[in-house]
């Protein structure tokens, strides 16, 4: 079983904060930093390296992606079938349809009441990081 780094989130609304984040912890700012940094806060939705990487190395995405990572900015996750995806930590957790594959952002306040829902069941501190609560989109469900 594959598991995320186990960081705290950094709060970083804006990629000046994500630079001051990386900053702290002692990493330097490149360009291709900065552009992948640029890329991530554009993206509304969780987004392959691939995808990320645009005209970029993609060995090299891969690297500043597990930096990013492991200083809480980035996490890594499995929407379903299909290659990881990276999103900002700050930005939350996903769910997924197992259906079409279709992801959505679980708010703040929902997710706050699964973990406290977990915990009364199992004991268990949910995380929900690396990978998405997974069921049935609203149209998919209909199709059943």
């Amino acid at each position: 079983m594959s598991t995320a780094a186990a960081t705290r989130p950094v709060r970083a609304t804006t990629v000046g904060a994500a630079v001051d984040a990386l900053r702290a912890h002692g990493l330097r700012l490149t360009t291709p930093r900065r552009v992948l940094l640029e890329a991530l806060y554009g993206a509304e939705q969780p987004r392959t390296a691939a995808a990320l990487a645009g005209d970029a190395d993609l060995a090299s995405v891969y690297r500043n992606l597990d930096a990013f990572e492991s200083v809480g900015l980035v996490r890594h996750l499995h929407l379903g079938h299909g290659p990881g995806r990276y999103a900002l930590r700050e930005r939350g957790a996903w769910a997924a349809c197992e259906a079409c594959g279709r992801h959505a952002p679980l708010p703040a306040a929902a997710l706050g009441r699964l973990r406290l829902l977990v915990r009364e069941a199992t004991g268990l501190e949910a995380s929900f990081d690396h990978f998405p609560l997974l069921g049935l989109c609203p149209e998919c469900a209909n199709v059943q």
